[in-house]
């Protein structure tokens, strides 16, 4: 039980230390910029109920 135990954290430590290689450093050259709009952010949408009824609550972020 225990060496199965040590076998399993050894692995995740090996997992988390980069194992696959070197880190690849960034380009030098700048990406191309595409024309067009970006849009970015969340939306949330959800039910509540409760003694008052039900209402639908939304946000963006």
């Amino acid at each position: 039980m225990r060496r199965g135990l040590f076998l399993l954290l050894g692995l995740c430590a090996l997992s988390a230390c980069g194992v696959d290689g070197a880190p690849v450093p960034p380009s030098d050259r700048p990406d191309h910029v595409q024309p067009g709009i970006t849009l970015s952010g969340s939306a949330k949408v959800g039910v509540v109920g409760g003694s008052g009824g039900t209402r639908l609550v939304s946000g963006i972020d």
